[in-house]
């Protein structure tokens, strides 16, 4: 086992690891920023080291200075948390040159399952159903035309670096489309360094679900049940809920046995994500593989009791998964809610500032992530997520009653600071919503008043 784990994050997410580190009796060493020097994990970890002034590429994604401050330390182990180099597999691959293990899979499977045409390819080559698309890069104009007219519009464009619902351009009209080619690649280049692109088709009205693997270095796998990621803004998610409700039980089989065969099927090692999408009928489609911990994780730790976190630790330090899939056992619902500081009335623009009240709910079942305190500055620097409001009961009714309640305690003011909690609390309330039927578009058909028809949607069977 390890006996210093670095910490190569911030936020939530860092607070969220240390902790975990700090229940296994290992030493945690923090990174900041100079934007970050206040922040929640510097006072909670053994051990802080400044890496940079506030913009990430100096300091978050800056990898000389993350190895450099895990050589100074000792740390024998980083864990990456999610964004920044959590997907990078030059970063992995430094980390093992210097005899620090990245805690995370190989970097092989990174580079293979980073690229999300490559993605594509690999997984259906493994029986997994995928949308008809292509499975290389779309390099030139002549051949998008070309690729688009055989799959048919509407189509979505994407980075094959893509991630974080970032570098995705719908198109709907074949008019528009050789202009939005050329606008996605260069939002690639500018967003991830890497302008190469592919195309599928899109799936206008979808619910986008997702299935959490484990798997060791021994080719042992298990998943721990289904998420509903359908509540995106921007394909940004806000809301996630564990199992998915509506799906028929038949169609969940499926799904969690395809995410496992396709972990095993590429070597994975350590907690990853399958995304799919499932459209009509009972028919659903990969849509990427996700080499990190998710920000949803723990509505899945709420259902099954497994501690994400801890089982990276463990697999990464060489130990087998003490858990069979006969072990995992889901039980009541759970439902996630991002507090972001960002303001829905206007696009949900980021609004940081100084937060002068910052009252969190409480009391049976409830959890809070967040890196946030009253007095707290937060940055513009980085994502604007503060908190996640994670709520679990005996069934979903009671689980949203709960995270109602949740949402209704929370308060965070601050001068110009504007969070999602009110636009959240009123998804809640959504007619859709409540009866299972929504799918992504819901916070579209929230914005512009439609109210679409609302009968009850199947339970399982």
């Amino acid at each position: 086992m390890f006996e210093s784990v670095l910490i190569a994050n911030r936020g939530e997410i860092a607070v969220r690891i240390a902790r975990t580190c700090r229940e296994m009796g290992l030493r945690t060493v923090a990174v900041y920023s100079t934007v970050d020097r206040d922040s929640a994990v510097v006072r909670l970890a053994d051990e802080a080291v400044q890496i940079g002034p506030g913009p990430s590429r100096r300091s978050y994604l800056s990898a000389p200075a993350i190895i450099e401050a895990a050589r100074r330390t000792g740390a024998d182990a980083i864990h990456p948390g999610y964004g920044f180099l959590s997907e990078d597999p030059d970063f992995a691959e430094i980390c093992e040159a210097d005899g620090i293990t990245f805690i995370g899979p190989p970097p092989a499977v990174m580079a293979a399952l980073g690229d999300k045409a490559r993605t594509r390819g690999i997984m259906a080559g493994l029986g997994l159903p995928v949308l008809p698309g292509t499975t290389d890069a779309v390099e030139s104009a002549a051949h998008a035309r070309v690729v688009a007219e055989e799959i048919g519009f509407p189509l979505i464009i994407k980075a094959v670096a893509g991630g974080g619902g970032r570098g995705v351009r719908v198109v709907r009209d074949p008019a528009s489309f050789l202009g939005e080619f050329a606008s996605a690649r260069a939002e690639a280049q500018l967003l991830f360094g890497d302008n190469r692109v592919y195309i599928e088709r899109y799936l206008e009205s979808a619910r986008h679900v997702e299935v959490q693997v484990l798997t060791d270095r021994y080719g042992n796998g298990i998943h721990l049940g289904e998420r509903d990621c359908s509540v995106q803004r921007r394909h940004q998610k806000l809301i996630e809920e564990s199992p998915a409700p509506g799906l028929p039980q038949h169609m969940v089989d499926r799904m969690t046995a395809a995410a496992v065969t396709g972990a095993l099927g590429v070597g994975y090692v350590g907690a990853g994500t399958f995304e799919f999408l499932v459209g009509g009928g009972d028919d659903f489609h990969l849509m990427e593989v996700n080499c990190r911990l998710q920000v949803e994780h723990p509505v899945s730790e709420l259902v099954t009791g497994v501690d994400l976190v801890r089982q990276q630790i463990l697999v990464a330090a060489g130990e087998r998964l003490a858990l069979t899939q006969a072990d995992v056992t889901q039980r009541g619902t759970a439902i996630e809610c991002r507090v972001n500081v960002e303001d829905p009335t206007r696009g949900f623009v980021p609004t940081p500032g100084e937060l002068t009240r910052f009252d969190l709910p409480a009391g049976p079942f409830v959890r809070v992530d967040t890196h946030g305190y009253a007095g707290y500055r937060v940055p513009a620097d980085y994502d604007s997520l503060l908190a996640k409001v994670v709520v679990w009961a005996p069934d979903r009714t009671q689980a949203l009653a709960r995270m109602a309640r949740a949402l209704d305690e929370c308060a965070i003011e601050g001068p110009g600071v504007a969070t999602t909690r009110e636009f959240l609390r009123s998804t809640l309330d959504h007619p859709l919503f409540r009866a299972a039927k929504h799918d992504t578009s819901l916070v579209d058909t929230m914005l512009t008043g439609l109210q679409p028809d609302t009968t009850e949607a199947p339970g399982r069977h």
